[in-house]
């Protein structure tokens, strides 16, 4: 059985750890390969490899890294397909679905691509008599990027080229279930011209965790996972002293007013809550609607929800399985709890019957209606495809309905009415807000992140705030006297 090695200084490192976690084919349900789990000694030695390669890096001119950067972008466009035969093999989720998470990350590289306009300072000249100021924005050190299973591409290049094109180093501790696309990432990168350890990849748990949030080298932490691990990630390391910009979890709600265009509601809900079997941190996970069309919108979502495929993401099906089986199996219990709670299960997603093996991580896509808003069915980030139905009298009770919840990642409203549109995202309390788009990820350009307990820090991810959290600010204030000129003043800086 092969087994995924980290990859610190250019090259592939076994480290000195003996620890291996398993890493499973989901569609088959059988362990394929075994990943290192890093050792405190191999976290200093891709730390270290970071921190050697920093100064260069740095000092490299803006011109030299942006080639490396496009090099990068033109070879993964060639061999995108090879990155998502890989994700599909180790997520599980389908392969047209592996390859769109791709070209997500894609975008953020693209927006790096401009980084010598993006990070550039500014100039005053005479603001004082004699006297200039300007500005420059400088890259941080060694950086550590901690990404989850269920993007094992487009979360880490949410990070790396912001990271990299402002002159930092940095080491990716991505997911034990799904490592082998970073391997894969960091292979490329060289290929491409980047410097040995520039980039490294270290593999683990939570010894690799914590070893990076405590070394004295590490800079700057940019994390995505659930909230507990979030909070963990954000204490710990700004006790350390660094910066840190870690995303949570999520309970996406979905707001459908009456007014609103019910096939194209069934279709966002059903695209939102089951793509990706709903491991998605942006995943609709809560149906909210005004109870006069209720009916109607979940005979239209249960129509549909009977045309989706579950099956292996090889075999051209809609929905792949998720991602191991004690993860299948607790999502499994939410349904189980909602029965025993008095919900009504309108579509049972453990009956699946799907496309693959029989003991592949399967389960289908579940429809739940009459959801108690104190059962944990509503409350818990499930993680899994299961859409819960709370039913609502109107607008404010709906926006009430989000705002009392723990979360405040990403939300929508289906409405054809402008002034509740605008009532809708200017009152509910979340980072991304969707008016008839059920997933309002932010393209590049702009900043993703969430409010209340799906962020801590006070920088978002990509686009300008993440150009500000990779890089720090110097203002320089100069004067260049005339030769031979000088004078004493011990009075207070002002103008003359």
């Amino acid at each position: 059985m092969s087994i995924v090695d980290h990859f610190v200084a250019g090259r592939p490192f076994a480290g000195s750890g003996d620890r291996l976690g398993p890493v499973f084919d989901p569609a088959l349900g059988v362990e394929t390969k075994r990943v290192r789990l890093a050792a405190p000694a191999d976290v200093d030695a891709a730390v270290d490899a970071a921190t050697a390669a920093f100064p260069a890096w740095r000092d490299m001119s803006w011109a030299r890294r942006q080639e490396v950067l496009f090099n990068f972008r033109e070879a993964l466009n060639r061999r995108r397909r090879e990155l998502a035969e890989i994700i599909t093999a180790e997520h599980g989720k389908v392969l047209s679905d592996a390859e769109g998470e791709i070209a997500r990350g894609q975008e953020v590289l693209e927006f790096a691509l401009g980084m010598p306009h993006l990070a550039r300072g500014g100039y005053s000249e005479n603001v004082s008599t004699g006297v200039d100021v300007y500005s420059v924005r400088q890259p941080l050190g060694p950086v550590a990027v901690i990404s989850p299973f269920n993007f094992p591409a487009m979360v880490p290049m949410w990070f790396l080229p912001m990271a990299l094109a402002t002159g930092n180093t940095v080491v990716l501790k991505p997911s034990e279930k799904d490592p082998s696309a970073a391997g894969w990432l960091a292979a490329l990168l060289k290929e491409a011209g980047l410097p040995d350890g520039v980039f490294n990849v270290l593999h683990g748990d939570k010894v690799a965790v914590d070893g990076l949030l405590d070394h004295p080298d590490v800079q700057a932490v940019s994390f995505v996972g659930s909230t507990p691990i979030a909070r963990h990630v954000y204490e710990r390391a700004t006790r350390a002293g660094k910066r840190v910009q870690a995303l949570g979890g999520a309970k996406n709600h979905m707001l459908v007013l009456p007014d609103a265009d019910l096939d194209m509601a069934a279709d966002a809900a059903v695209n939102a809550a089951f793509g990706s079997a709903g491991e998605r941190c942006m995943a609709i996970s809560v149906l909210a609607v005004v109870d006069s069309v209720a009916d109607d919108l979940i005979g239209r979502i249960r129509a549909r929800i009977g045309g989706i495929k579950v099956g292996d993401g090889r075999r051209n099906c809609d929905m792949g399985p998720l991602v191991t089986g004690e993860h299948r199996d607790k999502v499994a219990g939410y349904i189980d709890e909602a029965e025993k709670d008095g919900a009504e299960v309108v579509v049972d997603g453990r009956d699946v019957r799907a496309d693959g093996a029989a003991e592949g991580f399967w389960l289908g896509p579940t429809l739940i209606d009459r959801v108690g808003r104190d059962s944990r069915v509503y409350t818990d980030e499930i993680f899994g495809p299961v859409l819960s139905v709370v039913r609502v009298r109107d607008l404010a009770e709906g926006i009430r309905l989000i705002n009392d919840g723990a979360y405040g990642n990403g939300t929508a409203v289906f409405t054809t009415n402008g002034g509740a549109a605008r009532t809708f995202q200017r009152e509910v309390q979340a980072g991304m807000i969707g008016i008839n788009v059920p997933i309002p990820v932010p393209v590049s350009f702009y900043s993703f992140g969430g409010w209340k307990q799906s962020m801590f820090g006070d920088t978002k991810a990509y686009g300008e705030q993440g150009v500000h959290f990779f890089t720090r600010e110097k203002a320089v204030t100069s004067r260049w006297p005339a030769t031979g000129t000088r004078e004493f003043d011990l009075g207070f800086p002002q103008n003359a």
